[in-house]
């Protein structure tokens, strides 16, 4: 997995039945093989203090095209797109609140016996953002800028375009 463009915690899917909660990135998917490989699922967790939070709904796509994820085949040259992770509302407890967060990428890979790390990075909320990411209007972008290399956060009203992601069970 290629350094997401752009990591985003805050509001998520009004659908019932999930948390208020997501977390998306942009990123492109690739394989080293010839011959590609088989995602079976990825999910996320963010580790704040000692505490770990799992958000194993995967919905994937472009374009306002999303689907559930399960059984996607990466070719060498890869795939491109955004990546939405959610929660059911039974997991409900969890809030963000200020401090580090330490996101972990991981994917079940067909055939393989452990699930592969993919992607980690360490990111900041600050009570400010924490505070607007929990009236669930909105959420905090973290831009990646080549020129510091490092990722810029700010916060906004408006949810990743496609954060009411309509997709099929």
């Amino acid at each position: 997995m290629t350094r997401p463009t752009v990591v985003y915690f805050g509001a998520g899917s009004e659908r019932e039945g999930l948390s208020p909660y997501k977390v998306y990135l942009r990123a492109l998917l690739f394989a080293t093989s010839k011959r590609g490989r088989v995602i079976e699922g990825i999910y996320v967790t963010l580790i704040h203090n000692e505490a770990q939070q799992n958000f194993n709904i995967w919905v994937y796509g472009n374009d306002n095209k999303f689907v559930r994820g399960s059984g996607l085949f990466i070719g060498e040259t890869g795939i491109a797109s955004s990546h939405h992770f959610m929660m059911s509302s039974e997991k409900n407890a969890f809030q963000f609140s200020e401090g580090l967060y330490r996101v972990e990428v991981h994917a079940h890979i067909l055939g393989d016996r452990n699930n592969k790390l993919l992607y980690s990075e360490t990111f900041e909320l600050s009570t400010e953002h924490t505070l607007a990411i929990q009236n669930v209007e909105g959420g905090v972008y973290f831009d990646w800028e080549p020129d510091s290399s490092g990722y810029v956060p700010h916060y906004d009203m408006h949810r990743p375009k496609d954060s009411g992601v309509k997709y099929d069970r």
